[in-house]
């Protein structure tokens, strides 16, 4: 697992070119004072981007296939890392920031989708509103 990567990987760099591409600039690259140190962090506007890669965080979506091999040893990350996930979604909603995931699998169908939905919430939906992507 040492040659996985944990910053810039492929999606994130994709998602950012996207997102400098249409002039979405000014965004922070795993911003260290947020909780989890988002992919992509718009400070000033209080939204966290988590690009999230399929296997590592279990995609509801796709629903990857889990290695059959060592079971009780995958179980027990992915368990870890969904936990974990959930912990910083709270400590988001508590410190009243906007936080979206962005799944790998989304990026690869609708990559202009992706970037409309943070186009939005860029320009300032209120932060109540609930981001399920």
């Amino acid at each position: 697992m040492r040659g996985n990567k944990s910053k810039d990987t492929k999606p994130e760099l994709t998602l950012r070119r996207a997102l400098w591409h249409v002039g979405l600039r000014g965004y922070r690259v795993h911003w260290s004072k947020a909780p989890g140190k988002p992919d992509i962090c718009y400070p000033s506007r209080k939204l966290a981007i988590f690009v999230h890669g399929c296997f590592w965080h279990q995609c509801p979506y796709c629903r990857p296939v889990a290695p059959k091999s060592n079971v009780s040893f995958w179980q027990d990350k992915f368990e870890k890392n969904i936990r974990r996930d959930a912990k910083y979604k709270q400590l988001y909603r508590e410190a009243g920031w906007q936080r979206i995931v962005i799944w790998e699998c989304q990026l690869s169908q609708s990559i202009a989708g992706c970037v409309s939905l943070i186009r939005e919430l860029h320009r300032g939906i209120p932060a109540s509103w609930e981001v399920a992507a």
